[in-house]
C-alpha cells in the first residue's frame, strides 16, 4: 500500500468509516490510481482492462464479510468514469462500502462517474452503503453522478444507504433495480444541499417475481439557493409490494420538486407513495431555544436529527 496523504486519509474517513465492520477484502481508489488492493478467501478483486473499474466476486456461503472501495479525487479538473460489478453468490451475506469524496482546491471543475452493477444471487443479502463528499476552497465544482444497478435473484435481500451531506454541488443519482420473486429491496437515502447546489434522484424499480417487495425513503433538506428533485418510479409487474417516500425540509429559498411514479400492471400490485415538504415548525425551534441553544443551534439540532 502507498502512504496516504493528509487530504486522503481526511477523505478516507468521511466516505468510508461507516460502520463497525473489520476491514476485509478491499481496494483504494485516488486519482484514477489504485493505492492498494486486498482479497480475502471468498471475495476476489479483479481490476477491469485498462483500469476502467472492478470485478468483485463474493463466494456462495461467504458470512459476515465485508469489502470497501473508496474513491478519493484530489486533482482539479480530473475526470473519470469507474464500472463496478459485484458478483454476490448465493447465499452470501456480505457489507459492502464504496464511498467517493471529492477535494478540489483548484478552478477546473472534479468529476467522477461511478456505475456499480450488483448481481445478487438466489437467497443472498447485501447491505451496500455509498457515501459523498465533497470539499475544497477552490471555484472548480464537486460532481458526482452514481449510477447503481441490482439484478435480484429468488428470495434475496439488498438493503442500500445513500447519503450525501456536504461539499457536492452538481450530482445526478440514479438507480435501477429489478426483483424477482420474494426479493426484497430497501433503500435509505439521505441528502443535504446548500449554496446553489443541485441534486436530482432517480430510481427506476420493476417488481416482476411474485411477492417482491421495494420500500424506497429519502430524508432531505435544500439550504439557501439549492435545487433538488426527487423522481421515483415503481412497476408493480406481478403480485407485490411497493413504497417511496420523501420527506423533505426546505429553508431559505430552496426549492425541491417530488415526482412520484407508481405503475401498476398487475391486479395483486400494491402500490404506495408519500411526500411531505415543508420547513421546520415554529414550535420546534421554539422548544429547544428555552433549554438554552440559539435559534441557529436549534435548526441544525432539528436537521441533525431529521438526517439520521
Amino acid at each position: 500500500m502507498i502512504e496516504l496523504n493528509e487530504i486522503q486519509k481526511r477523505i478516507l474517513r468521511e466516505v468510508a468509516d461507516l460502520h463497525k465492520v473489520s476491514v476485509g477484502a478491499f481496494n483504494i481508489r485516488s486519482d484514477g490510481q489504485s493505492l492498494g488492493r486486498t482479497s480475502t478467501a471468498n471475495i476476489e478483486i479483479v481490476p477491469k482492462d485498462a483500469g476502467s473499474g472492478l470485478d468483485i466476486y463474493i463466494k456462495p456461503g461467504t458470512k459476515n464479510e465485508s469489502v470497501h472501495i473508496p474513491v478519493v479525487l484530489t486533482k482539479s479538473g480530473y475526470t473519470e468514469v469507474v464500472y463496478n460489478d459485484f458478483h454476490i453468490g448465493e447465499g452470501a451475506d456480505v457489507v459492502i462500502v464504496a464511498g467517493c469524496g471529492i477535494d478540489n482546491c483548484g478552478n477546473l471543475d472534479s468529476r467522477h462517474d461511478g456505475i456499480h452493477r450488483f448481481y445478487v444471487g438466489k437467497g443472498a443479502k447485501v447491505k451496500y452503503v455509498e457515501k459523498h463528499y465533497g470539499s475544497g476552497d477552490g471555484k472548480g465544482k464537486r460532481i458526482l453522478n452514481p449510477e447503481t444497478e441490482v439484478y435480484m435473484e429468488e428470495d434475496s435481500q439488498a438493503e442500500l444507504e445513500m447519503v450525501q451531506i456536504k461539499g457536492v454541488d452538481d450530482t445526478v443519482r440514479t438507480t435501477k433495480a429489478e426483483l424477482g420473486a420474494n426479493a426484497s429491496l430497501v433503500v435509505r437515502e439521505r441528502l443535504m444541499t446548500h449554496g446553489e447546489q443541485k441534486a436530482v434522484s432517480k430510481y427506476v424499480i420493476d417488481l416482476n417475481g411474485e411477492g417482491s417487495s421495494a420500500d424506497v425513503v429519502s430524508r432531505s433538506v435544500a439550504r439557501d439557493d439549492s435545487y433538488q428533485k426527487f423522481d421515483a418510479v415503481i412497476n408493480g409487474n406481478t403480485a407485490c409490494s411497493g413504497h417511496t417516500e420523501c420527506d423533505a425540509i426546505i429553508m431559505d429559498r430552496g426549492r425541491i420538486l417530488a415526482v412520484p411514479g407508481l405503475e401498476a400492471n398487475s391486479v395483486d400490485a400494491a402500490l404506495v407513495h408519500e411526500a411531505a415538504i415543508g420547513k421546520i415548525a415554529g414550535d420546534q425551534i421554539i422548544k429547544l431555544m428555552t433549554l438554552g441553544l440559539t435559534e441557529s443551534e436549534a435548526e441544525e439540532q432539528i436537521i441533525n436529527g431529521f438526517l439520521k
